[in-house]
């Protein structure tokens, strides 16, 4: 059984809805003995901007609206390490693609997404979380967009 944010005092209204005859004084010694403490509350989640304050999160609006992708990085039992592609669609919620490698690079990303465009369609925008310099974004944004395809444009988003 969860209880989330429960504290002594909705502990102690529960113990005595089931028939124990505690106090409320007797459970916050208790409770103080064994070191609990009322879980802080979850920030609310709220929308993201850069830091130029110039975007905001943009939610998915419909299937193929927006596409997000991320690396994993695991390691083997021997201790070499593989990483993990992943593609979603961030409306279905729908894996796209899942790629495992040694090594996977910026070409990786390009030769997966080239795919899925050939095969989905375009999506409008393509998120993701990967800090890169104002040159390599450039460069990025410049081979997502040549060849256009179907003359559509893609907006990158990084959060």
């Amino acid at each position: 059984m969860d209880y989330g944010r429960y504290g002594y005092r909705r502990i102690t209204a529960l113990l005595q809805m089931e028939g124990w005859k505690v106090n409320h004084k007797r459970v916050a010694r208790i409770w103080r003995a064994e070191g609990l403490k009322v879980p802080q509350r979850q920030p609310k989640r709220r929308r993201l901007w850069f830091n130029d304050g110039s975007c905001i999160r943009l939610r998915p609006e419909y299937p193929d609206h927006v596409w997000s992708y991320d690396f994993v990085q695991h390691y083997t039992h021997d201790g070499r390490k593989f990483r993990i592609l992943t593609i979603i669609d961030e409306y279905t919620r729908q894996c796209l693609a899942i790629d495992v490698e040694r090594r996977l690079n910026r070409e990786s990303v390009l030769d997966r997404l080239t795919d899925l465009f050939i095969r989905r369609g375009v999506p409008e925008y393509i998120r993701s979380d990967n800090v890169l310099n104002h040159e390599s974004r450039y460069i990025f944004q410049q081979q997502l967009s040549f060849p256009p395809i179907g003359g559509e444009k893609i907006s990158l988003l990084f959060v």
